[in-house]
């Protein structure tokens, strides 16, 4: 592993770190759905760190977090396979305006702080699995 791809997996490491804390802020100040939508980022960045990990390569320009999983080569189970597939819709709900209001409305304080959860417990995961190094 070259030192420019240390800097750049340290680079989306950082950058998780900090959407964390947005999405920490955001569910406490009751934005729900933008909660939710910097989730998405925090998992994605940190595929996007795996992937350059295991790749020694720039990760793809992609969104859909079960694609990057996959591209990262890990040995994720049907379980996970549903999380990521959920938390890729988050990206696409919050983005576009024809799923906003639908998706707003499904972003209440009880189905945020489940979802928030799990993406507490998936960002752990993958820190301490593949990414304990940095």
């Amino acid at each position: 592993m070259t030192r420019d791809y240390n800097k750049l997996i340290t680079y989306w490491i950082h950058s998780a770190d900090t959407d964390y804390q947005a999405m920490i802020h955001l569910f406490e100040k009751g934005d729900y759905s933008w909660s939710l939508f910097i989730g998405h980022l925090v998992i994605e960045k940190l595929l996007k760190a795996i992937f350059a990990y295991n790749n020694s390569q720039s990760p793809p320009y992609i969104h859909d977090l079960l694609r990057l999983a996959e591209k990262c080569k890990l040995d994720i189970n049907e379980a996970q396979k549903d999380i990521l597939d959920t938390l890729t819709t988050f990206n696409i709900r919050a983005r576009y305006d024809d799923y906003k209001m639908e998706f707003y409305k499904k972003c209440t304080m009880h189905y945020t702080a489940q979802w928030v959860e799990t993406i507490k417990e998936l960002r752990k995961w993958l820190k301490e699995t593949h990414l304990n190094q940095f």
